[in-house]
């Protein structure tokens, strides 16, 4: 298994330690477990018009923004 550290603000590690809690998940299992959905999510994107996985867009604005 690979060490990584990541650096969350606040408000974004706060909702990620209330949704664990929900979810009965230590932080880290929580965060694994989003980032598996978020890959899976694009990757089902992948044969959408414009849906290249290899070069996303890139999003713009914080990843906590609304999307409009």
């Amino acid at each position: 298994m690979v060490n990584f550290n990541v650096r969350f603000p606040e408000e974004l590690h706060g909702r990620v330690r209330a949704q664990a809690a929900a979810d009965r998940r230590s932080i880290n299992s929580e965060i694994l477990y989003l980032i598996e959905v978020g890959l899976t999510a694009v990757s089902a994107d992948a044969g959408s018009p414009g849906g290249d996985p290899a070069n996303p867009a890139p999003r713009g604005g914080k990843p906590d923004s609304p999307q409009a």
